[in-house]
């Protein structure tokens, strides 16, 4: 067996970034940049207002101002203003050369288009954005690796740019074994469960905007093997759930060996989780994690999520993590890593009742791991721990 720390050094040096391509602006969403973006232009590209209200020079902010024109929004004109003249304006409108602030309507007084400024805070400058104040033409706009947010999509936009080089999606397929697995909605009979790890890592994959095909097979050496065989042809990672330990009906690891996926690692000294397989063919990766709910979806976060991190170009891999004090003294025995469900309102931490590797219940109430390292045996109260942020 192998640490946390050596299952997470080990992911990093063997999961490598997808493919590039090159996509529309707006269908990237989520996505993470493959490319460093140099902004080609000034934005804003010229001075502009910042809201309704007039243009005008500051020194003349004492006196009887005379309006001559009026521009709006996308007023392409080129305007020239005289000491002791303004122009009415309006948001988003450029400022014509040499005028150098703005006041809002609601502070100013207009008679026969002489206008009286009211507002004694005014300084010099005043409700105007200065070309180039968001950014400066040949400045770096965003860095590879940035993950695509709907802002970032209307920053990039901004720029004029319509199509950017991201890393593509992985392929994923989820495969979960168990002669004990009913699809939910269906009659359970004594003995057998309602199937949940499909639809939990689905949805966790959906957050990365990532559709994975899923498969639920029964344990059969044969049918086992044929459905991996066929993820591994067509996906570039496959999550197994279920028959990765070492029991009569457990026939993923066979399986996989059969199918020659190289073994890069298998167990974790660390609860819950200890089972986990991971491994890789020339074209796809492979996590089998363990059958119980709350202990696949543990190793989900704390190993795949980095995995898909790195296979999508991503600059954080893993999962926000904090220091905060703990609300209860904890003994745990030497010998494994612990992964508690826990609760935080972000000024301290909480550990949930419920930490079997069965127990969803708690993990639905969860919005945090903490994280307890080997040798660790006691956490006094208001002590700081490690605190993984869920999504």
């Amino acid at each position: 067996m192998i640490s946390v720390e050596e299952a997470k050094e080990l992911i990093k040096t063997n999961v490598f970034p997808l493919a590039i391509q090159e996509i529309n602006v707006v269908d990237s969403l989520n996505h993470y940049l493959a490319e460093q973006i140099i902004s080609a232009i000034a934005v804003p590209s010229f001075n502009q207002s910042a809201m309704d209200g007039y243009a005008f020079y500051f020194e003349d902010r004492n006196n009887p101002i005379e309006i001559i024109d009026e521009i709006a929004a996308g007023d392409t004109r080129t305007i020239h203003i005289k000491k002791g003249e303004g122009v009415r304006i309006f948001t988003g409108a450029k400022i014509p050369s040499g005028v150098d602030t703005v006041v809002m309507q609601e502070l100013t007084e207009v008679t026969n288009n002489q206008l009286i400024i009211k507002d004694n805070g005014l300084k010099q400058g005043g409700n105007v954005r200065l070309k180039g104040s968001q950014i400066n033409k040949g400045d770096v706009a965003l860095e590879k690796g940035t993950l695509l947010s709907a802002a970032a999509i209307g920053f990039i936009s901004a720029l004029g740019l319509t199509n950017i080089k991201i890393y593509q999606l992985p392929k994923v397929a989820i495969i979960a074994t168990g002669n004990e697995l009913v699809k939910p909605g269906n009659q359970l009979s004594e003995g057998q469960i309602y199937e949940s790890n499909t639809f939990m890592l689905q949805a966790a994959l959906n957050k990365l905007m990532i559709q994975p095909t899923v498969v639920v097979v029964k344990d059969n050496q044969k049918e086992t093997e044929k459905a991996i065989q066929q993820a591994l042809q067509n996906n570039d990672l496959v999550l197994l759930s279920g028959g990765i330990s070492v029991g009569d009906y457990d026939f993923v690891k066979e399986s996989l060996a059969n199918l020659n996926v190289k073994e890069v690692f298998y167990k974790i000294k660390q609860k819950p989780g200890k089972p986990l397989f991971f491994g890789k063919t020339n074209s796809c990766y492979v996590f089998a994690l363990p059958g119980n709910p709350a202990a696949a979806l543990t190793c989900f976060y704390q190993y795949a999520y980095p995995s898909i991190n790195l296979m999508i170009g991503g600059n954080e891999l893993y999962l926000p993590c904090l220091k905060l004090p703990i609300s209860q003294q904890l003994i745990k025995k030497e010998g494994r890593a612990i992964f508690y469900k826990a609760h935080t309102n972000f000024k301290i931490v909480t550990i949930l009742e419920g930490q079997g590797s069965d127990m969803l219940k708690s993990f639905a109430l969860a919005n945090c791991f903490v994280y307890v390292k080997t040798e660790i045996e006691l956490i006094s109260k208001d002590e700081l721990v490690d605190v993984y942020l869920l999504p």
